[in-house]
């Protein structure tokens, strides 16, 4: 014989749990007069025949036609108050699910259109909150006919929808901000505030409410150029500057025979000169109209500090001091600055 349950209650902390079904497995015996017990930090969703027929919040509440509408037309006006039926209770917490854990496993791209190499990776991690918000159409949509829900099995469904938001936020803000890169660092309240703002409608329309969203860190990833040249996303040309550029990196730390920089770049097979046939070609439109100019039309100054060399050769100001310093490429001292002329750039460019 069935066993007809008179208290139905889940006295559980429920501290992982999202979602339990009482009974776990089968279809519990109620009948009109059984008391339902909701503790404070929980709701109760009483279904049968698989529909939701009311919520309970905190309390006891006893079953019966008054509070439940709906009964009267499962159980019919033949069956007397004592004779059972089958139906099941979906006690779900009102806490809120703090410090789950969100992560880029796959760094985003975003596209940076004037700035940089064009394209930007980043990578991020932090934590987020949530809470159910809607019991029954939480229960309906995503729980079912499960004995026990907990939170790892929609983390990633969760995550997943976070990263996507914190994706078009990132775009958006790589549109409006002049360099996404050096703020990223500055905006982890701005971008999370967004990234809550987009995932409003998507978690409601699962039932939950999602609390807080916090960047722990976000940043430029190590992804290359190499990475992004075979992602169909760099410029030929480009790329073999960034090519020469690192050339030009580790002839300056060559530390074997004494070899200047010059000698360290015609040792990597003429990387140097593709450097600066790379270059020149950016200039060759330039110099047709009456001006020198870099790659992307940038006109060369007559007199340079080595902060603008760097820009217009596309290195860093630490390359350009050690040309400098070994004499590869010539400069004045003035006072304890250094100052290039155009002349001298473009003559080291050639070289």
């Amino acid at each position: 014989m069935a066993r007809i349950f008179d208290v139905i209650e889940y006295p559980n902390e429920m501290n992982d749990e999202i979602v339990h079904r009482f009974p776990e497995e089968g279809i519990g015996d109620f009948r009109i007069g059984s008391q339902v017990i909701v503790r404070e930090s929980q709701s109760a969703v009483f279904f049968r025949d698989g529909n939701a027929l009311d919520v309970f919040k905190a309390g006891r509440h006893t079953i019966a036609t008054a509070n439940i509408p709906m009964l009267i037309d499962f159980i019919g006006k033949a069956f007397n108050d004592r004779t059972p039926f089958p139906a099941e209770v979906y006690f779900v917490s009102k806490k809120e699910f703090a410090n789950k854990k969100w992560g880029t496993s796959q760094p985003i791209l975003v596209e940076t259109p004037g700035k940089g190499l064009g394209y930007l990776f980043i990578q991020g991690f932090g934590t987020f909150s949530f809470q159910v918000k809607d019991p029954q159409q939480f229960v309906t949509q995503i729980v079912g006919a499960t004995g026990s829900y907990r939170t790892s099995e929609i983390e990633e469904r969760l995550k997943t929808m976070l990263v996507s938001k914190l994706t078009d936020v990132l775009g958006e803000f790589s549109n409006t901000t002049q360099s996404l890169a050096s703020k990223l660092s500055g905006m982890n309240e701005e971008l999370g505030a967004a990234v809550r703002a987009k995932g409003k409608d998507d978690f409601e329309a699962i039932g939950l409410t999602l609390k807080t969203f916090y960047i722990g860190s976000l940043k430029p990833s190590t992804k290359s150029a190499q990475e992004l040249r075979d992602a169909g996303l760099l410029d030929p040309s480009i790329y073999a500057q960034l090519q020469a550029a690192d050339a030009m990196r580790e002839a300056a730390n060559n530390q074997s025979g004494g070899a200047g920089l010059t000698a360290g770049i015609g040792a990597g097979m003429g990387i140097g000169n593709l450097m600066g046939q790379a270059l020149q070609g950016g200039m060759t439109g330039g110099a047709a109209s009456g001006g020198g100019a870099a790659s992307g039309g940038t006109k060369i100054p007559d007199i340079m500090t080595p902060e603008e060399a760097a820009q217009v050769m596309k290195v860093t100001e630490e390359d350009i001091m050690s040309a400098i310093q070994d004499g590869s490429l010539k400069a004045k001292k003035v006072g304890k600055a250094f100052r290039i002329s155009k002349e001298n750039l473009e003559a080291f460019m050639n070289s």
